[in-house]
């Protein structure tokens, strides 16, 4: 007994580390039980850290700050790389409207909680804390709590209130978040047409036409692309009854059959480019396509040389010297159309079609060896980290303030990761980790971090939450949720015209909410809101860290 009490009450690293993995496990568990279809998941740690915290359990307070720390770097910087390879591309076309949507979304927050913080007389750490639970953001709990420190080191009296008002906001900002989804589903999916359900959860979209405009009669598929407002890949044509693996040269006649892979959005205009679309599903998943021509094999082939890295994929000359057509390239699990500017990372998955003997060839060049991608590429991730401490250590002056800002540990990681994940490949850096690797080490950094924030907002919780300032932050909680929501919600499907699965997939993203997406289509059909959810999700977690340190000044 006596071993035991002070493995868990004398402040020692080996006590440190105990407590922590206590925390960390039981919190897990937890956090698989489900409650209405709706599971916590990961953060079901931060209130086990709260419980342990309640009952007295501590831990040497420069321990639990590095483990605290280093656990929101890692996480921090590991999601920047992950969602790098598509921040600056979720801008381009219907991005920009979803991104401006959820920039909305983002003021519209931070000006009701401004109000709230002026009419209520709540503090402005408290006001940051209640805000960053109500949109379940913990990279903005972390970036509020870091400016705090930055302008007082001494102030982790209002650090941890921060942390206790996030704990009081969370499972109401979940709730409420569900809640809206069901209201604007009720309100608005009703008075939505349709959509086919042809369309998938990829960026990509397979047609068959044929050739009835007169206006592309004899010009080849170079031509065609030079004139054309949008992007395409035509992977087949049938000329004579026989099938074949177009080039760039290719001279395209009346009455022809080609396969067409674009992206959703653009098939009316591929439509009028073509002509007459054949009404044969090419999307489904159990299409053989090696069986569509003896001749042709169609093959899934990774980018594991590293001298491949970052390499335009017009400059390899593929299709040119080998006859093969690359017809998707997956990057992250989303499918990307591909073009002579597109640059290759380490771990896309394209899909070749062309000759047996061909593709093989192609397999070679590119590499193929599932292997070589399994060794994790540490220097890149510990040269990030250290460039966004370095970063993150920068003051940055705004005119007005009288303190300049920083963005901290949770601002500069989460900026180099997403350059790292973006623009590595350029310079021939190594970025790539597989999905399961760089998951491993989110979730980690993540336990790691909530465990410690739980247990160091642990006392005085419970007394505060059943308080009239708890019962006060609660109903505060719910309209930093719901109001702001609900009304870009309905300013985007009446003003914007934004479909019900984009709006609710956006509402989702900006609120950093994946568990709502499975109340917003229950039927599985129609168009994926999970698209419309990666699209403004790498620029709201980024933007939600820097609005928290802003917030922070502005109340003071």
């Amino acid at each position: 007994m006596n071993l035991i009490n002070e493995l868990f009450t004398q402040h020692t690293f080996i006590q440190t580390a105990m407590v922590l993995s206590v925390i960390c496990a039981a919190g897990t568990a937890l956090g698989n039980i489900k409650i209405f279809g709706v599971s916590l998941g990961v953060t079901f740690v931060f209130f086990t850290g709260i419980i342990a915290g309640h009952f007295g359990l501590t831990i040497d307070p420069d321990l639990l700050a590095l483990a605290q720390n280093f656990g929101l770097i890692l996480y921090i910087y590991s999601l920047g790389v992950q969602v790098g390879p598509g921040f600056f591309s979720s801008f381009k076309q219907g991005g920009i409207k979803m991104n401006l949507l959820a920039l909305l979304l983002l003021l519209a927050g931070s000006l009701l909680a401004m109000i709230f913080h002026w009419t209520t007389g709540i503090s402005g750490a408290d006001t940051v804390g209640l805000l960053a639970g109500a949109v379940t953001n913990t990279p903005m709990l972390g970036a509020g709590q870091q400016a705090i420190l930055q302008i007082d080191p001494s102030n982790t009296a209002d650090a941890n209130s921060m942390a206790m008002a996030c704990a009081v906001g969370y499972p109401f900002g979940l709730i409420g978040m569900i809640a809206c989804v069901m209201i604007l589903r009720a309100v608005l999916a009703p008075k939505e047409n349709k959509k086919s359900t042809e369309t998938s959860s990829d960026n990509t979209f397979v047609s068959e036409y044929q050739i009835c405009n007169p206006a592309i009669f004899g010009k080849s598929i170079m031509e065609l692309r030079q004139h054309a407002d949008c992007q395409f890949v035509i992977s087949r044509v049938w000329k004579s009854g026989t099938l074949i693996i177009p080039t760039s040269e290719t001279i395209l006649e009346e009455n022809e059959h080609v396969l067409v892979i674009s992206g959703k959005k653009d098939i009316e205009k591929i439509k009028a480019l073509f002509g007459h679309r054949e009404n044969v599903d090419w999307n489904k998943e159990d299409i053989d396509w090696n069986a569509i021509d003896s001749q042709l094999v169609s093959r899934k082939v990774l980018v594991t040389k590293a001298e491949h890295n970052g390499v335009k994929l017009g400059d390899l000359r593929l299709r040119n010297s080998y006859g093969i057509n690359i017809t998707r390239v997956n990057r992250a699990g989303i499918d990307l159309l591909p073009n002579r500017s597109l640059r290759l990372q380490l771990g896309d998955k394209l899909t070749i079609v062309g000759e047996s003997r061909a593709v093989e060839n192609v397999s070679r060049i590119l590499g193929n060896e599932a292997k070589n991608l399994n060794t994790p590429n540490l220097l890149s991730i510990f040269i990030g980290i250290i460039l966004g401490l370095v970063l993150g250590s920068i003051p940055i002056a705004i005119p007005g303030m009288s303190t300049p800002i920083k963005l901290g540990i949770a601002g500069g990681p989460i900026i180099v990761g997403i350059l790292m994940g973006s623009f590595g490949p350029r310079f021939h850096i190594a970025t790539y980790t597989t999905r399961s690797a760089n998951l491993m080490l989110r979730q980690f950094g993540l336990t790691i971090y909530l465990a410690g924030l739980g247990l160091s907002a642990g006392a005085g919780f419970f007394e505060t939450v059943f308080s009239a300032e708890g019962i006060k932050w609660i109903i505060i909680s719910i309209s930093l949720t719901m109001v702001p929501v609900l009304a870009v919600g309905f300013i985007a499907a009446k003003f914007f015209k934004t479909s019900y699965a984009d709006n609710v997939g956006m509402l989702c993203g900006s609120m950093a909410n994946p568990f709502a997406l499975d109340y917003a289509n229950p039927d599985g059909e129609g168009e994926d809101p999970a698209v419309a959810y990666a699209t403004v999700y790498p620029a709201s977690i980024f933007l939600r860290v820097i609005s928290a340190q802003i917030l922070i000044l502005i109340l003071g």
